[in-house]
């Protein structure tokens, strides 16, 4: 006798219930707090104009290929060399992070040549790092490389000879300024200066906030991010801050949504206190992003300047009249830890009930398939025939809907990864995608609850599945009730949506 409407809604409702439930209880949750930042923070004083005065980048230079041998293979370069005599200050370039190519600092590095800086730029290794594994200190060693590469020519005074860092090369800067007096200053342009875990949460946050997503998106996201376990994400910089003591300039941009600018400060300003290091200088440049750029495109005014004359200043400029100064910076809210995710939410749990539920979604048509071929006509088989197609198409509908959700799920998490470079009319779409996300999920559940009840119906009214239907049934409902327990515990039943 099949389940009336009404017991079906109930039971849709209880189910729906406790999965909301699994997804507010269990942990970890991660709700980073307002940001209370030092009033010093509130109103900085305006960069001195001596140090935005426009460079002379009008000299003539050449350019040299290089490679050098480093551990477990060769790293290529390119050097820009002034064309005027004498002994030049120069400079290393270090990649954030990716691939690293060197292409990426040609506008910085000939200007700077023009300048009468000498520059260098590599291709980042490729032995050693990757998306799951990073060693920074393996990576400080290539910068050291390349300043004892740079100390040897001639033309190149070994005294200002020193190194520039972008985003990731924050954390890889600092090292080898502590491993080495070798390097003479540091440049660091929107370092983090905190965990990666915590810079890349922050950003999560910030950047869902720009685009308007719904505060589900954000716990999908950092849920799955406390069951990632690479090593490098809980990298504490610290240490490696409190090892610095040579010049140091730090850029920030205003409108930089990838690093907490304002604690990435403190932090610095933390380490090279303990380092006993009081030749810093911190400049906030106006609506600048996180490549010193204005929304993507020209450099933000100020920067190649500010930069040529810090450099070519040396050794007077490294000793700032103010150590703090520029636009004003406004970080909403703190970097916070994502808690690490418990054993059932780990990478290996996840990675084991997609690799169940797709046994099982494979299991199961292979055995409906069978069943089909067949063709026995007995009495029990005549019940099972009239009785078994409509449970045969539902599972049909609940796999293709369970491997729906898991697409939808990937393409939203592209869609966000999109939109935050580009975030320009991009709330509707994400919007739109997390609302396919969870209806996905309401109707799988809506399956498996109408599944289980077209099974219970049909026992009742006498089928007696075969082996391969036992089969079938097991694959395709177990696999979608662990889909649905793995989607409660990433909150895509919580209410409100």
């Amino acid at each position: 006798m099949p389940t009336g409407r009404g017991t079906l809604s109930v039971a849709v409702g209880l189910v729906l219930m406790a999965l909301a439930t699994v997804g507010y209880a269990l942990p970890p949750a991660f709700d980073p707090p307002p940001l209370t930042a030092d009033p010093v923070f509130q109103s900085l004083p305006p960069q001195p104009a001596a140090e935005r005065r426009p460079v002379a980048a009008t000299g003539s230079f050449r350019t040299e290929r290089f490679s050098i041998r480093a551990e477990h293979q060769w790293l290529h370069g390119t050097i820009r060399v002034p064309l005027r005599p004498g002994r030049h200050p120069a400079m290393v370039f270090v990649s954030g992070s990716g691939n690293g190519s060197r292409e990426e600092f040609t506008p910085q590095a000939e200007f700077l040549a023009r300048a009468g800086v000498v520059t260098l730029a590599y291709d980042k290794r490729e032995i050693g790092y990757d998306f799951r594994s990073r060693d920074f200190g393996l990576l400080a060693d290539d910068v050291l490389r390349m300043v004892g590469h740079l100390r040897a020519r001639p033309d190149v005074d070994p005294a200002r000879t020193g190194v520039w860092g972008v985003s990731e090369g924050g954390w890889v800067v600092p090292i080898a300024a502590a491993k080495s007096s070798a390097v003479g200053f540091i440049v660091l342009v929107s370092s983090p200066n905190v965990s990666p875990l915590r810079q890349v949460a922050w950003a999560l946050n910030e950047q869902l906030l720009r685009l308007r997503a719904p505060i589900g998106a954000r716990d999908l996201l950092t849920r799955a991010m406390g069951g990632v376990g690479f090593n490098f994400l809980r990298y504490d910089a610290l240490p490696a801050l409190q090892g610095v003591r040579q010049p140091v300039l730090a850029l920030y941009g205003t409108a930089d949504p990838s690093i907490p600018f304002v604690e990435s400060t403190e932090a610095l300003i933390k380490g090279l206190t303990a380092a006993g290091n009081d030749d810093y200088t911190i400049r906030y440049l106006d609506r600048a992003d996180h490549a010193m750029r204005i929304s993507g495109g020209p450099f933000t005014p100020g920067y190649l300047d500010t930069l040529g004359n810090w450099i070519l200043g040396l050794p007077d400029t490294a000793k700032p009249a103010l150590h703090l100064a520029g636009a004003t910076p406004v970080q909403r809210f703190a970097a916070s830890d994502v808690p690490a995710a418990p054993w059932y939410a780990g990478g290996a749990m996840l990675g084991l009930t997609i690799c169940l539920a797709a046994v099982g979604y494979v299991a199961g048509p292979v055995a409906v398939m069978f069943v089909r071929l067949r063709g026995r006509h007995t009495t029990l088989e005549e019940t099972n025939a009239r009785l078994w197609p409509p449970i045969r198409r539902r599972l049909h509908k609940m796999v293709w809907t369970g491997l729906g959700l898991l697409a939808a799920v990937l393409a939203f998490i592209m869609l966000l990864v999109m939109f935050s470079i580009n975030q320009a009319g991009a709330w509707p779409a994400v919007l739109a995608g997390w609302l396919v996300v969870r209806a996905l999920a309401v109707l799988m559940l809506l399956q498996e609850v109408t599944a289980v009840a077209a099974v219970v119906s049909g026992l009742r009214e006498g089928m007696r599945p075969s082996r391969w239907q036992h089969v079938a049934m097991a694959g395709v409902l177990g696999g979608t009730g662990l889909l649905l327990v793995a989607a409660a515990y990433y909150g895509l039943f919580a209410i409100p949506w």
